[in-house]
This record gives structure tokens, sequence and C-alpha cells, in this order.
């Protein structure tokens, strides 16, 4: 599984803790880890057998580099210095920004109330997220009209118009003396901490007397203004005992699978939750993902820090604090207990949903599979392979082979094959040697190489594929793989598969498959695809190799300036409009590429 390079470097490692970054054929760094032994934890990425995402970037890790420290704290905070630095595609990659906005008091001379999806470190004071952007600009727009503070672009010799409508205090024309300023932004942290009480009495009497007057319209606004507040200062109930802002993390691992759950408490209330899953990288430490994430979860610039943050037991909640500049405990009775307890169940129930969607998705590629084979009277297998070819009157014929895995096609597996049948039979429309010859050398070349055979190989055709298939198997290679055959009916839809080895005795039969079941449709879907794939190979040989003929025919072109053309340009349009410079350039004499542009 690795390379000479670091086969040689594995012996030089050393046991002590550390940080090592797994590097690409690039040079990429695409992983950063961390470990208290440098020694068996990089050495158990090559040494051992490795499934699902960590499989993959073994796959890719050509050369490695380490750093040594003195101690696990150092190097989980070295850990994260560089995953900031090089931001590494097997890391946990997390989304910049949730999106929801945030109300800002700003901090400048003239302050203002504001909008915004951005968290700096400016001293301002900033409320939310909220996840309702609506109910967001609508209590904003309740501020800016009942707090005013400034409205306007500041100084500019006269009153702004909302000086005359009630919402600036005066910065356009005048100095306003702080002491005002700080009196409004006190009433505004107290009405977005929850103190709204006043102010829904007020505007329910407001509502009442307007409908009262027969002023619907205007009562209705009021509603919805007063909807809108519930919605972003007290839609949560309270479920703490205190005010100060917590965010709490839990988390839950299943199938190598890590859910976390991230709960957002403001004014002693759950304002919000979030969720993350992704497959873990390192399925031995799950922990570290976890605490991983916390930080990069905070490295976000639209992200405010709590007053406290909480986590399960378990955790080096020191070196954590230190690298957030917040308190992380780990409470171990009551309310904040409970909460925690809260979050873990709900990492629990969204990684629970997550794997019964993929239950149910396997229903239709594993399950349709299934529903083949156990219509061919097989044990189940999972690989599927198809042929078909496709010619023009024995012309440059080609076959494609399609593979399917479990019921979803491995395109990566998709084999073409030029066929020989047209240069040594004259007849490359001859469906029984085309078989023969792609069956022959598909299967010949998996023996020679010692690979996995199929499971099952459909034919895109009857009863004379498949007995060109079979007899190629059990005659010539000696191989039991099952054969059928996708059979049409006079419609031209595909509704039987024909199987049966008459060579070992087994007579061939039509097999229908029900129109509405999902091992129907994989079927269908199997050969359409074949189908495309020989379809599309063929038309690009066929156009590749009239243009080629084409050249053939002109006076003084060989194979040799016949390559030549077709690797410079590719196309008869092209070779049409090149000078007669650029056909030199292609590595023409003189006299063929004059007699080229003569020609075309």
């Amino acid at each position: 599984m690795a390379t000479q390079l670091i086969e040689n470097k594995l012996k030089l490692l050393p046991e002590k803790p550390g940080c090592y970054l797994m590097k690409d054929i690039n040079g990429t760094v695409i992983y950063v880890g961390k470990s208290k032994n440098l020694k068996n934890r990089v050495r158990s990425y090559f040494k051992s057998k490795q499934v699902g995402r960590r499989a993959e970037l073994v796959r890719e890790i050509r050369d490695y580099d380490i750093i040594t420290v003195s101690t696990d704290k150092e190097a989980f905070l070295l850990e994260i210095t560089l995953i900031k630095k090089y931001q590494p595609y097997y890391n946990v990659q997390l989304k910049q920004g949730t999106g929801y906005p945030y109300i800002e008091i700003t901090r400048e001379h003239d302050p203002q109330t504001r909008l915004t999806s951005i968290v700096h470190k400016d001293g301002g004071y900033y409320f939310g997220p909220y996840p309702n952007v609506y109910a967001a600009q609508a209590t904003l727009k309740f501020i800016q009209k009942v707090f005013p503070l400034r409205r306007c672009h500041g100084y500019q010799g006269r009153p702004c118009l909302y000086y005359h409508m009630g919402q600036c205090l005066g910065a356009c024309f005048k100095k306003v003396p702080q002491k005002e300023y700080e009196e409004q932004i006190k009433k505004i942290k107290g009405f977005l901490n929850g103190d709204i009480g006043w102010v829904k009495q007020d505007l329910t009497q407001k509502m009442e007397t307007a409908s009262q007057n027969l002023e619907f319209e205007r009562a209705a606004e009021i509603r919805d203004q007063l909807k809108y507040i519930e919605e972003t200062v007290e839609k949560q109930k309270i479920i703490s005992n205190d005010n100060t802002q917590r965010d709490i993390f839990n988390y839950y691992v299943d199938k190598s699978w890590i859910s976390i759950q991230i709960f957002f408490l403001r004014q002693a209330k759950l304002l919000r939750r979030e969720t993350r899953m992704f497959p873990l990288t390192d399925t031995t430490d799950p922990e570290d993902t976890f605490t991983s994430f916390i930080v990069q979860f905070y490295g976000q610039r639209n992200r405010v820090l709590p007053k406290e943050v909480l986590i399960p037991d378990g955790f080096d909640n020191a070196t954590l604090a230190e690298v957030l500049k917040v308190p992380v405990r780990t409470p171990q009775r009551g309310q904040k207990k409970s909460l925690l307890d809260m979050a873990k169940d709900n990492a629990k129930l969204k990684i629970e949903d997550k794997f019964r969607l993929l239950e149910l998705g396997n229903r239709k590629t594993k399950g349709a599979q299934k529903e083949i084979f156990d219509a061919l009277g097989l044990p189940y297998g999972h690989i599927i392979e198809s042929f078909d070819h496709s010619h023009i009157q024995g012309a440059d014929p080609v076959s494609a082979l399609v593979v399917f895995k479990d019921g979803e096609p491995d395109k990566t597996s998709y084999r073409k094959y030029k066929l020989k049948g047209e240069v040594e039979h004259q007849n490359g429309g001859d469906e029984v040697r085309n078989t023969r010859e792609v069956v022959r050398r598909r299967y010949g070349r998996l023996l020679r190489e010692h690979k996995k055979m199929p499971d099952l190989i459909l034919m895109d055709g009857g009863q004379i594929q498949v007995d060109a298939c079979e007899d190629v198997l059990r005659n010539e290679l000696n191989l039991n793989i099952p054969v059928a055959g996708m059979v049409k009916d006079d419609k031209h839809r595909t509704n039987h598969l024909l199987f049966g080895d008459p060579i070992n005795g087994i007579p061939l039969k039509l097999i229908p498959l029900n129109p509405k079941s999902e091992g129907f449709y994989l079927m269908t879907r199997i050969q359409d695809e074949v189908h495309r794939f020989a379809i599309t190979f063929h038309r690009r040989r066929h156009a590749k190799n009239a243009l080629s003929s084409r050249l053939d025919s002109i006076k003084g072109i060989g194979p040799k300036s016949r390559n030549k053309l077709l690797r410079n340009f590719g196309s008869l349009k092209k070779i049409k409009e090149a000078s007669i410079d650029e056909l030199r350039a292609a590595g023409l004499t003189l006299p063929q590429a004059q007699t080229v542009k003569l020609t075309l």
C-alpha cells in the first residue's frame, strides 16, 4: 500500500508526540493529524486494513512530514494551526457561514443599528444569529423607529429625512451627546435581551385601537410586527435559570460516521440548533474529530463566541478553553447536564435517520440487483457486467462494457473495445464473432491478471449472443460465470431475461420480470447504459476513421503525415481552415501543405 519512499521513512519515525502532514502526488497537504506517539499512529495508516474515507485518503498519500513537540497539549495546538494554514481536503471542512443575520449596534462616534451576516471584532454589539431573516428585518425596523440612533450617513449640514420621521437623533446636522446614545443603546440591549413585555402590551393596545377604528390594514401591520418581534426575541421558551450565552456540543458515532449537534442558548432560551454529519477519516479517534470540529467552527468569520461552551466528559477542557479563549465546561447534573444529554439524543436521531434513508436507497440498488439474481435462481452477486456492439454495415465495429456494482454504475470499470472483425473476417457486423472476440479478450485478461470475475454477465441480445458468450467461457476459458440475455418483445421493449446453460445441460428459458419492480427498472437501466456507451464510442471512432480515410486519399500524404495532421488539428474543419504556414508548422513539407490546401 505504501511507496518505497514511505516504507523507508516509516522506519525512522520517533516515539514522540507531534503532528503529521499527509501529502498527495503534487506535494499538497491533504490531511493533518496529531498523536501521542507518531511512530504508532503514522505506521497504522499503511500497516493495517483501512475502510471508508480513511482508505480513500491512504490511496492518495505519496509522502508525509512530521513535526515533533514536547507534550500532547502542544500537539493539539499545533494541529489547529496547521489545519488553518493548509485547509486540508480530508480534515473537517466547514461551510463558511450559516446565512443567518445578526442585529448589530455599531461602535462608532455616532452609532447605528443594522443587519449583518459577518461578525467583526470591532467592539460593536451583536445579537443573534436569527434563523428568520424577515423577522430580523422587521425587528430592526421597529428598533429604528422606537429607539432611534443614526440612520443617515453622518454630518451633511442639514437634517435628513429620517430625522423628520423621528428615526434619527440628528447626527446629520448637529453634535448628539454621547449620553443620549448610551441611553438608547441600553434600551435596545434590554429589548433584544428579552425585555419586551411593555412593547407587546403597547403594540397590542394599538392593534385593538386600529381595529376598532376600522383601520384593518394598520391593525394587520401591527399584528405582523408583533409576530416578528416574538419570532426574534421571545419565540423560544425559557429553559435555563440564567442569561449566560452558551453553546452546547455533543456527538454520536455509528458506522464510521459522526453526527455533531450544537445547541445555541441565548437570553436563557434555546435560540436554534445545528447538525453536522460527515464520515470519519480516522475511525479510531472520533474524539479528535470532535474537538477539531469545535475549533474550526469558531474559526469562521461570522461566528460569535459565547460566554461558555459545554461539552461531554472525557476531553481536555483546559486546552480547548485556551484555544477558544472562553470557558469550556462539562456539567455533571441539573439543567445543563439535561441539555447536554438532549444534544446527544438529537445527534443519534439524525444519524439514525441518515442510515434509514440509505437503507431505502439500497432497496433501489442492492434490492433491485437481488431481484434479478432471485429471478434467475442464483445466489446474490455484487458485480454485473454487460456488453453491447455497434457498427455501420460492418464498418468500424466496436464493443462496450459497463459494470454495475450493487445496483449502481461503476464508471471507472467501463471498457471500450475496437473489434478486429472487419479486418479478419471482412464482416464487422457478425454478432457471433464480435461477441466471441470481446468475451475472449475481457475474461482472458482477467484470468491472466488474476482479477475477480463478475457474478453475472448480461448480453444485450437473445440466444445468439448468449450461446456465443457461453461457448467462449465454458470451452475456451473454463469459466462458469452465469450469462443471461436481455430480450426485447415485438414492440422493441425489454421484458424478459433469457437464461440457461445448455453446455452444462440447463436448457434456455425466458424468465419474465415484473414491469413494476425495481429489478425490471435496473435491467432496463443497464441495457440503456451499455447501448449509450457503445453508440457514443462508435460515433467517435467512425468520425476519426472517416477523417483518416479522407486524408489517406490525398496524393503525397502517407500515414506519418496523416498522423501529424490529426495530432495537431484533430478535425477536417480545422485542417481546411489552416494556412500553408500552419500546415508546414505541423510537420508537412511545402509541396505537401500546398496539396492538402488545394485538395480540401
